[in-house]
Formats: structure tokens, C-alpha cells, sequence
């Protein structure tokens, strides 16, 4: 009989896990297992590297090396409400990628999680040889043991900028690059923060739809008609027997305190911990959502703008590239929220 319970109790603690990391082989079976929904916790276990294993790490999101104080934001793991998220398992993925290549399209954000994978995996394997190449504006990391490649191709609005005789013409109807994006296994895309810019930061002059050209429009109008032409190329380009799409979502900032209900806030500047909930909706993430749901051809949305909302302690503030005389609200640090991100792409790769 002692016997019989003592196997009993093993049993149980093999179904349900033991210790306070709850980070499992898989993704917990349940009906309503929903990766985007849940709270950061506090665990000792994080962060998943240290960006001294990475020296390719760029200085705008080594926060700590660029003295950050605070070590807290680091120690903070993404506990789904209803399952667990699987354990980054960094030779696994690559395994199971030998001789494909993953690319990923977008801004600065794109270049965030790039960073982080490109790290994640780096420090599973650190004694495995890399090459790490940028030529224009595509970057590709190799893994030549497993014949892996981790590429980024800089590419903000995913649709065209041109330059004509008027100026810089953003065609919203128009993708040239997409002839780049052809012959990789899996696509990551982005794009949002860019469509904002005014000013001296805005990289166009003009519009253009059509045979109409217009000297602006509202933004959040532009970027779902940007995001229908690239729905548009998913569809004519993209065959998902031999190749996985995916979108980032939207990456918020935390520019304003009234969006976390501290109206007084400085920017991110000085947040330590954590919001516990979010109720704020991004615009831009119901556009994409909106876009996406009208396609035939499946494509998995990262939805990490709701848990990513919630880290207003996760950018670089005065830690990033240019010090006190920047902040850098958007951005996110290195080991940090982009981690989780690429533990939900994981999530997707390995389920069957």
C-alpha cells in the first residue's frame, strides 16, 4: 500500500509539474488556451541570458551596460491564465529548422526580436560557430552546424518609398521588395511605429495610391491600406505548404502615463515593475487584426500587444543609444519582453 501511494504521488507531480517555474515541454492541453492572456510573475530562473554571452547584442538595448540600475525587469516571466508556455529549448528549435531560414520584416522592432532569437539561440548552443553578416539593408545570422539562417530585412512600411521628381512618394499600393521575401521557410513581419512619424523623422512627401497622390492622410487609414497590399502579396506569393507566415502585432509604447492610469508619469522613465492589467486597446492592433482576419491564407499573429502593454518598465528610457539626451520609450531592453515574444513564435514552431 505504501508502495501504490508513493507511485501515486509521483504520478501527480509529473502531471501537474513541480517548482515555481512553470514553463513546460509543451503547450498545456485546453480548450481555451490563449498565449496573449495572463500576468508577469516574478522568477528568479530569468532572464534567459545575460547579453555578456552576446556581444553582437547592439548598445541601444543593453540596458544594464549602458547602467541601468535596476535589475528587477529582468526577472519577469509570462504566465498564460489557462496553459504554460513551453521551456525555450534553443537546440530543439534548431533542429527542427536545420537547413531552412527565418526572416524577418520590419523596422527597429523587427531588429528587437531578431536580436533577442539570434541571442536565445546563441547561448543554447555557445559553443556552436555563428557568422553574423549585414549587406545593405538585410542582416543574416548562420548557424552553419545545423544550416540555419536568422535573417532581418530593414523594411519599415513593408510597402514602397520611392524617389521621383516630386520627392519621396510612400505607394501604398506598391511592394518591390516583396522579390526579396521569396524562398525562406518562415516570415515574420512588422509594422506600425513608422506610419506615425512627422517632421523631420517622416521618411516620405507624398502619398500615392493609385493615380492619386496626396500630401498626407490619416495615418491609421494608411496603414491598413499599406497592410491590405501586403495581405494582397501573402495571397499571390505565399505558399503555406512550404512556407510559415507570421506577424509581430502591434509593439506599444509608453510615451504618456494617462495610457496606465498615471497621468503624472515622465515618459517610461523610472518605471520598475509591471502593470498587473491593461484595459488600454491599440488602434493600430484592431486594424491589423481587422486585415488579417479578411485573408483565405492563414497567417499567425504574435498577439503580444496586450502582455507587452502591461511592461512599462521594459524600455530603455535613458539606458538606450543616446543616453540622457534621448528616451526611448518604444524600444525594449535585451533580455526582456522581446524574449517572451519569440517564446510564443516558439510555441507555434513546435506544435504538431
Amino acid at each position: 500500500m505504501a508502495i501504490l501511494i508513493v507511485l501515486l504521488i509521483l504520478l501527480f507531480i509529473h502531471i501537474h509539474g513541480g517548482g515555481h517555474h512553470k514553463e513546460g515541454r509543451g503547450i498545456t492541453a485546453t480548450s481555451r488556451c490563449d498565449l496573449s492572456q495572463g500576468n508577469w510573475v516574478a522568477d528568479e530562473s530569468y532572464p534567459l541570458y545575460n547579453t555578456s554571452q552576446c556581444p553582437f547584442i547592439l548598445k541601444q538595448f543593453d540596458c544594464i551596460r549602458n547602467g541601468r540600475p535596476d535589475k528587477n525587469y529582468v526577472k519577469y516571466r509570462w504566465q498564460p491564465k489557462n496553459c504554460n508556455l513551453p521551456r525555450f529549448n534553443g537546440e530543439d528549435l534548431l533542429r527542427r529548422l536545420r537547413g531552412k531560414s527565418i526572416l524577418f520584416v520590419g523596422d527597429s522592432l523587427s531588429l528587437n526580436q531578431w536580436q533577442s532569437l539570434t541571442c536565445m539561440l546563441h547561448t543554447a548552443v555557445p559553443r556552436a560557430n555563428y557568422t553574423s553578416l549585414r549587406t545593405g539593408s538585410l542582416s543574416t545570422f548562420t548557424f552553419p552546424m545545423y544550416d540555419v539562417k536568422v535573417k532581418l530585412s530593414r523594411n519599415a512600411f513593408l510597402v514602397d518609398i520611392a524617389s521621383e521628381s516630386i520627392g519621396r512618394v510612400l505607394k501604398l499600393d506598391s511592394i518591390e521588395d516583396g522579390k526579396n521575401w521569396k524562398g525562406n521557410d518562415i516570415l515574420i513581419f512588422d509594422s506600425w511605429h513608422w506610419w506615425l512619424h512627422i517632421g523631420r523623422k517622416q521618411p516620405w512627401d507624398f502619398i500615392r495610391e493609385g493615380n492619386h497622390t496626396y500630401k498626407d492622410m490619416d495615418r491609421l487609414v494608411a496603414y491598413e491600406k499599406g497592410l491590405k497590399t501586403w495581405a494582397r502579396w501573402v495571397e499571390d506569393n505565399v505558399n503555406p505548404n512550404k512556407t510559415r507566415v507570421f506577424f509581430q502585432g502591434v509593439s506599444p509604447d509608453h510615451l504618456s502615463g494617462e495610457k496606465w492610469g498615471e497621468a503624472k508619469a515622465r515618459f517610461c522613465e523610472g518605471q520598475m515593475v509591471p502593470m498587473s492589467e491593461t484595459k488600454y486597446s491599440h488602434p493600430a492592433e484592431t486594424v491589423l487584426q481587422k486585415v488579417l482576419g479578411k485573408m483565405s491564407k492563414h497567417v499567425n499573429l504574435l498577439n503580444i500587444t496586450a502582455l507587452s502593454q502591461m511592461r512599462k518598465d521594459g524600455h530603455p528610457s535613458v539606458y538606450g543609444f543616446g543616453g540622457r539626451r534621448s528616451m526611448d520609450c518604444s524600444h525594449w531592453c535585451l533580455p526582456g519582453v522581446p524574449d517572451t515574444w519569440n517564446l510564443l513564435l516558439y510555441a507555434v514552431l513546435i506544435q504538431k
